[in-house]
């Protein structure tokens, strides 16, 4: 049994101010999922490299998640396509700083990821005025053919390099669910790094790979999607789908 939060109480503390240069809302990012039991070496190995956020006194921080698609799952086929330059609309509610966004991703050919985002109202279903405007000019979407597809759920950590030269988000016990049902992966955890230039010279990509976690791209909301209804494509998404039955549900 993983005893991570004992662990956190040794990584000295930023706040939001002092992380504000490594925001990285242009980045290159690369994704790891792996069994909770994991995480207790890892956060030892990065205790010495790393300082950990901390909010009105949290360092284990709520996020929650609503996601927009179209009728058609025009986001969700885009990325099981391996399709480029495609988007993910989504509310996020930050429950520590209770602060909402209605926010935009964007892959690009370069395998770059875009982030843009606007102060919202988690609550709602359609959008304002305001809203559709930021939609329009920040992606391929109009707005109006989005509906909500997917929530999601989880807790975060997020790690900052001493150095600034790059963050790490956290996420643990991610739970899905729409009008299909509900999942959590009560022993998953996705760990991010996030650089504004090249990843290979991160210390942890090597400290990774001696442990065994391999790289794996799947989004947390195709995902959830996946799970929830198996009628949608999902072909390209096996191999993940089959790790998280074999490795994390059971």
């Amino acid at each position: 049994m993983s005893d991570f939060k004992t662990i956190l109480s040794n990584f000295k503390s930023v706040s939001l101010d002092e992380i504000e240069e490594v925001k990285l809302m242009n980045r290159i990012d690369r994704k790891y999922w792996f069994h909770i039991s994991k995480l207790d070496q890892i956060l030892k190995f990065t205790l010495p490299h790393y300082n950990i956020l901390e909010i009105n006194g949290q360092r284990l921080m709520e996020y929650q998640t609503t996601y927009f698609d179209t009728l058609e799952n025009t986001m969700y086929l885009k990325h099981h396509n391996r399709k480029l330059n495609r988007h993910k609309v989504r509310r996020r509610k930050y429950v520590s700083t209770d602060t909402n966004f209605l926010e935009i991703k964007l892959k690009t050919n370069k395998k770059r990821t875009i982030k843009k985002r606007i102060e919202t109202d988690f609550g709602q279903n359609g959008f304002i005025s305001s809203e559709l405007d930021f939609i329009k000019n920040t992606s391929r979407f109009n707005g109006k053919e989005l509906q909500p597809s997917l929530n999601n759920s989880f807790r975060r950590l997020t790690l900052i390099h001493k150095n600034k030269l790059d963050r790490c988000t956290i996420d643990i016990g991610p739970q899905f669910w729409n009008s299909n049902g509900k999942v959590k992966f009560e022993n998953l955890v996705i760990f991010e790094l996030k650089r504004g230039r090249s990843l290979k010279s991160s210390p942890i990509v090597s400290m990774l790979r001696q442990l065994k976690i391999r790289q794996r791209g799947l989004s947390k909301y195709c995902t959830g999607r996946a799970v929830l209804d198996r009628n949608l494509k999902q072909n390209a998404f096996k191999p993940r789908l089959r790790f998280l039955n074999k490795e994390i549900l059971n």
